[in-house]
């Protein structure tokens, strides 16, 4: 799907709704700022929810290459947005992800793309940190996991208790990961503290 050209099937209706919606919070959706606001709306949220229609797996399995090399891959600062499906406001920040392979191993792009699309979906971050883990573990079958999540959540900037500089961090794991070694080894890569070439 190409999110400026392409839309899925509901744009019409959804567009109808967010109409209602102006009418509801006693705005006037005929006036010049407002008139094309229920479809521009309607295509935003299908941009922003593409991930449904989008198979993380075959992304994965697209440049899936044999290969010998098994020590850690890491792929950090990967930048996500995605959308709390309890307030439909945005949540976003940075994604770390590393595995070790096990015969193979894929497009150093693919695993941003698999960050991408999970994010493309309404989601809660835990289940987003484990449905990222979940679908490298199963696709590559690697020795082991990680997946580090660092975000701010505008649910808790713009209402509620209103905190501005809240990170909330979460992780989840598999295989060789389940050694804290392990785990410390990625988290000091994270931190730069391996030494540098």
């Amino acid at each position: 799907m190409n999110p400026e050209t392409e839309y899925r099937e509901g744009l019409e209706q959804l567009a109808a709704h967010y109409e209602s919606i102006l009418k509801l919070l006693g705005e006037d959706p005929e006036r010049d700022g407002l008139q094309k606001t229920p479809m521009r709306v309607a295509k935003a949220l299908q941009v922003l929810t593409r991930g449904y229609a989008q198979d993380p797996h075959r992304v994965l399995t697209d440049a899936l290459f044999e290969e010998k090399y098994n020590q850690m891959v890491i792929v950090k600062d990967i930048d996500f947005f995605s959308m709390c499906e309890h307030h439909m406001l945005p949540f976003y920040g940075k994604v770390h992800v590393a595995y070790i392979p096990n015969g193979y191993i894929t497009g150093l792009s693919k695993i941003a793309r698999v960050v991408d699309i999970f994010s493309h979906r309404l989601q809660v971050q835990e289940r987003l940190t484990q449905q990222i883990k979940d679908c490298i573990q199963d696709t590559l079958k690697p020795m082991g996991v990680m997946v580090v999540m660092e975000a701010k959540h505008m649910c808790m900037q713009m209402r509620g208790v209103e905190k501005q500089n809240a990170i909330t961090t979460t992780s989840d794991f598999s295989g060789a990961f389940n050694q804290a070694k392990t785990r410390e080894e990625f988290m000091n890569l994270l931190r730069g503290e391996s030494k540098r070439i």
